[in-house]
């Protein structure tokens, strides 16, 4: 595999291909992008080959389309189409188009974002085929081993040979599985680099502040007055029922609540005959500059979304988890983030409970330059193998 990509005078040119398919994957890469371009830049740096390859999970143009072009992102090289159904239709459609494409560019490293199907896909491609593996955003952990994430991210962080955590904490989930420690017969290295989401929010969001007004006034509301509600896990999305109480409880709320619906959403909506009311008005999905004006300027956020969690928590907006756990415990113990469950009674009293007004102070997730560090971390890492393959 050394041999196959070419050299830059003495240094070899290092081929990565990061592997993604939704929407929290491609606001992760954009920074990445950002950090590959400008190490390449360097006089004198190891040179990195970057394929994209996105599987197709998300293919909506107001998904996956629109974030490409906000975020400035290069057209991926790969798209595989992959498409929605069962997960086991759909991993088995990633997996064969996916092993061709890995059989074709023979990465040095495969790097994988986060807890997706295309995720786990990747994951485990790279590891049948010892393509060494990087895994961004590993060590979350909500303990529901019921829920496909954990499942997804657990394999992941198993298979990786470099796991790039966002926190301290991330790190010892991974020590408590005998990942990443002295005592590791695996010499996996787990690293806490912070979250690359943080990157790309302040790399976006005078962006979004510039026409903040004009997006909410095109709506109708006011700043400050309204909820932001979004609706997109599997636990609660395949559960018709429990989707009809949570949508309840958000109209019987005292403002207005904004729901951009997710197509996997919308498909359940629309088979159960579930109708929206009261204070619920339904928008088509947002991009992500609109998802970060319409949030931060939003009276409270509430969502099943592990991203927005953490986007709340960058914007300084009081967050309500519509889950019994989080992969993301610091917001909860700063008080920023509150668990509302999945019921009436308890979304509506974590609405209306208090919560922390301020935790500016705290940085549990880095310092915003999450991208440079795991470019490092991979190039040194790639040094390393290099070196001791030739010994």
């Amino acid at each position: 595999m050394t041999d196959a990509i070419g050299s830059n005078g003495n240094k070899k040119v290092l081929k990565w291909m990061s592997i993604v398919g939704a929407r929290p994957q491609f606001v992760k890469l954009g920074p990445v992008c950002r950090a590959i371009d400008e190490h390449n830049r360097q006089a004198g740096s190891q040179q990195i080959n970057h394929v994209i390859l996105h599987t197709g999970q998300h293919y909506d143009h107001e998904v996956s389309g629109l974030l490409f072009s906000q975020l400035g992102l290069p057209e991926p090289n790969y798209m595989l189409s992959a498409g929605s159904g069962s997960a086991g239709v759909q991993m088995a459609r990633m997996m064969a188009r996916m092993e061709r494409a890995l059989s074709v560019e023979k990465p040095d490293w495969v790097v994988v974002y986060g807890d997706t199907n295309s995720t786990l896909v990747g994951a485990l491609l790279a590891a049948r085929m010892k393509f060494p593996l990087a895994h961004v955003e590993a060590g979350c952990r909500s303990l529901d081993s019921g829920m496909p994430e954990e499942q997804n991210r657990i394999v992941a962080d198993h298979l990786s040979r470099l796991l790039l955590t966002p926190s301290k904490s991330t790190v010892e989930n991974l020590q408590k599985e005998g990942i990443g420690s002295g005592a590791d017969p695996h010499k996996r290295r787990a690293v806490a680099v912070g979250d690359v989401m943080y990157d790309t929010l302040l790399q976006n969001l005078p962006l979004a502040q510039k026409f903040a007004t004009e997006a909410l006034e095109g709506l109708g509301f006011e700043k400050g007055n309204y909820y932001l509600l979004t609706i997109h896990r599997a636990e609660n999305t395949d559960n018709p029922e429990r989707l009809r109480t949570i949508l309840q409880a958000a109209s019987s709320l005292d403002l207005p609540v904004l729901f951009p619906v997710h197509p996997r959403t919308k498909h359940v909506l629309q088979a159960a005959k579930i109708s929206p009311n009261g204070a619920v008005r339904c928008v088509p999905p947002l991009g992500y500059l609109e998802m970060l004006a319409l949030g931060g300027n939003a009276k409270k956020i509430l969502t099943d979304s592990g991203g927005v969690q953490k986007e709340a928590f960058y914007l300084g907006i009081p967050c309500v988890t519509l889950r019994e756990q989080t992969e993301w415990p610091e917001t909860v113990e700063l008080g920023a983030n509150r668990l509302g469950g999945v019921s009436a009674q308890s979304i509506r009293e974590a609405v209306f409970g208090v919560q922390n007004e301020d935790w500016s102070h705290a940085t549990p997730y880095g310092d915003g330059k999450s991208a440079q560090k795991i470019v490092n971390e991979i190039v040194n890492a790639s040094e390393d193998k290099f070196q001791s393959v030739s010994h």
